[in-house]
């Protein structure tokens, strides 16, 4: 069971706590408005992008750190624990990388399939790598989802790898997360902290060859290109406050909101092509989702202790 998993719940939190829902709700907003914040950052290439958000990202939740005074948090890190930082870290580069690439050239559609197929791919994890038995609703999410990633592909002549790529790397970024018992915020700063040196010294290249955009196209783009770490860890942040407020199966049914979004941006706005096969698809993760979703919820009420009513 990874970290990111909706089926851990924490006893004693309120599901109907106004501030966690709010938090919750306003983490995933965010999160699936990101496909129309990125092309804000043009003409950077992707990789110049991506070194940017490391970078503020890594500045700002150093600060965050600092007053939360959470550095105590990364001190008791061992070997093992440093070596899953260290790997998540370069997981979450590829998946943040991955995906201002493919907002760049148009493929928000496969973006919300791939953050779509990330709980499932998260239960499928936790299957190979844990050892953990499934249930029958969740082998049913998991079949149609395998037919939906087949039905897709051969409609485009490929497989969606971008999409299979996506929820790959976040999976598995969660299963490394629950390996390391450190808050959000502190696993979040020490990913950057391996992360910053390479992302600094690139940007630093890319300035002085003149290739770089940051202090060439006037102040807007360069608050535009500081913003990408307010962007990256204010949704974040919201989820931290969410997740100790309200159970993590409830969080598990507000993540859909990120990839709705998701494609309601790239078929609305960008107007991607939808293809029959595409369509299909879909219909069968939303169905697998709602498979998963129903299972997951009534395991949950199971699971709560009954409230004495004298």
């Amino acid at each position: 069971m990874t970290a990111h998993s909706p089926e851990r719940t924490t006893p004693g939190r309120d599901e109907l706590d106004r501030t966690g829902l709010a938090a919750g709700v306003g983490s995933y907003v965010l999160w699936g408005l990101f496909p129309a914040f990125w092309p804000l950052l043009d003409p950077a290439a992707p990789v110049e992008v991506l070194a940017h958000r490391i970078v503020w990202t890594t500045v700002l939740m150093a600060a965050v750190l600092t007053a939360l005074r959470g550095w105590r948090h990364l001190k008791g890190l061992g070997h093992r624990g440093r070596l899953a930082i260290c790997a998540a870290a370069v997981l979450i580069s590829v998946n943040w990388g991955l995906f201002i690439w493919g907002v760049s050239v148009g493929r928000v559609v496969e973006i919300a399939l791939g953050y779509y197929m990330t709980p499932l791919v998260g239960v499928l994890l936790g299957v190979v790598a844990l050892r953990e038995r499934l249930r029958v609703a969740q082998w049913v999410a998991l079949a149609l989802a395998a037919v939906a990633v087949l039905v897709i592909g051969i409609g485009a002549g490929s497989p969606p790898w971008l999409s299979m790529a996506l929820a790959c790397s976040f999976g598995i970024y969660g299963l490394l997360k629950a390996t390391v018992p450190v808050p959000a915020a502190a696993g979040l700063t020490a990913e950057g902290l391996v992360l910053v040196l390479p992302a600094a010294v690139y940007l630093l290249v890319l300035e002085i060859s003149g290739a770089g955009t940051f202090l060439d196209l006037g102040p807007w783009h360069l608050l535009l290109m500081l913003s990408a770490g307010p962007a990256t860890a204010l949704p974040l942040l919201l989820y931290g406050v969410s997740a100790r407020r309200i159970p993590l199966s409830t969080l598990g049914v507000l993540l859909y909101i990120n990839p709705t979004l998701q494609f309601l941006w790239g078929v609305l706005a960008v107007g991607e092509h939808m293809p029959p096969a595409r369509w299909i698809g879909f219909s069968l993760v939303w169905v697998a989702l709602v498979v998963f979703t129903v299972d997951l919820v009534r395991r949950a009420r199971r699971a709560q202790p009954v409230r004495s009513t004298v």
